[in-house]
C-alpha cells in the first residue's frame, strides 16, 4: 500500500500502515448474522472492536447484501439516532467513523449531528445526485464504491468487456471526476466485491487490483465473509473466517490500503505481519 492522508474534521490523520475497518451494522438483515447488533451493544461491540486494534468503524443501518430491498430513510435515520451516538461516546473522539449510506439526507444527519466523520456509499453517488454535492458541503472523506443498479438488481448487470477491472476503473473515474469538481479533497475507492459481480469475476478482479492505483486514491477491499468465499468453498458465512484472512492477505499484497472486516482480531494479525514480510513500520 501506499501512504494516505485524511482531513477528519480538521484534523490530519497519516496512515503508514494498512488499516482495519470494523463493520458495525444496526439492521436485522444483514447478511451475516452475528453482526447484528444496536443501542448499547453496539457501542459495546464498537468498544471491543477498538480494543482489538480497529483503526476505523463502518456503521450501516440499511442493509445492502444481494437482493435486499432497503429500509426507508426515516427507519434508517432512527437506527443511526439510537446508535452512532453511543458508539462514539464509546470509543471516544479520536476513531475516526464512517456512515454506511447510500442516501445524502442520511449522511448530512450522520456527518453533523450524529459524530460520524466519512461517508461511505456503496452507489459511488449514483443513487442519490445529491450525495457528492452534500459530502463536499459536509468537507467529509468520502468511499466511492462500485456497484451498478441497486443492491436489489445489481446482479442482473453483470456483463463486461475483455477486463473487469478496467471497466471498475473506468466507471469509478468518471463518478472519482465528479467528486473532484465538487470539490472532495479526500476519496477513498472500493471496487465493490460482491456487487454486480460474478463470482469468477470477484476473483479476476482481485488479480487485477493494482489497476485501480491509476486513479491515485487508497483502496479499501470488502470481502468479509462474503459469497465469493462462501460458494467458492461450500461454507456457510459463520464458517468463511479463514477464507476471509486468506483473502485478505492477498489483498494487501494486491496493494489495499483498508481492510473492511467483521472480525477485528485476525484482521489484525494480518496486518502485522504483512508489515513483517514487507518490513513496513515492523516492530521488531
Amino acid at each position: 500500500m501506499k501512504s494516505f492522508s485524511l482531513n477528519i474534521r480538521g484534523r490530519l490523520l497519516e496512515y503508514t500502515r494498512p488499516v482495519v475497518m470494523g463493520i458495525i451494522n444496526t439492521t436485522a438483515d444483514s447478511f451475516y448474522a452475528p453482526s447484528r447488533t444496536g443501542g448499547n451493544e453496539a457501542a459495546e461491540r464498537a468498544a471491543m472492536m477498538v480494543r482489538q486494534g480497529a483503526d476505523m468503524l463502518d456503521v450501516g443501518a440499511c442493509s445492502t447484501r444481494p437482493g435486499s430491498q432497503s429500509v426507508s430513510a426515516k427507519k434508517e435515520i432512527a437506527a443511526l439516532e439510537q446508535s452512532l451516538p453511543a458508539i462514539r461516546k464509546a470509543v471516544g473522539p479520536d476513531i475516526p467513523i464512517s456512515v454506511d449510506t447510500f442516501r445524502a439526507e442520511v449522511a448530512r444527519i450522520a456527518v453533523r449531528d450524529l459524530g460520524a466523520d466519512i461517508v461511505n456509499d456503496i452507489s459511488g453517488g449514483l443513487l442519490d445526485h445529491d450525495m457528492i454535492p452534500t459530502v463536499s458541503d459536509l468537507k467529509a472523506p468520502y468511499i466511492l464504491m462500485h456497484m451498478r443498479g441497486c443492491p436489489a438488481d445489481m446482479q442482473t448487470k453483470t456483463v463486461y468487456g475483455e477486463s473487469v477491472a478496467a471497466d471498475v476503473v473506468k466507471e469509478l473515474s468518471e463518478q472519482l471526476a465528479l467528486c473532484r469538481r465538487s470539490g472532495i479533497a479526500d476519496v477513498i475507492l472500493d471496487p465493490g466485491f460482491g456487487f454486480s459481480k460474478l463470482l469468477a469475476q470477484n476473483y479476476e478482479l482481485m488479480r487485477d487490483l493494482p489497476a485501480l492505483d491509476i486513479l491515485g486514491c487508497p483502496i479499501l477491499v470488502g470481502i468479509s465473509r462474503k459469497s465469493m468465499l462462501t460458494k467458492l468453498l461450500f461454507k456457510s458465512t459463520e464458517e468463511a473466517l479463514n477464507a476471509t484472512t486468506a483473502l485478505n492477505m492477498a489483498a494487501l499484497f494486491k496493494g489495499a490500503s483498508i481492510l473492511r472486516v467483521h472480525d477485528v482480531e485476525q484482521a489484525k494479525e494480518t496486518v502485522e505481519i504483512f508489515c513483517a514480510l514487507e518490513q513496513k513500520n515492523f516492530w521488531l
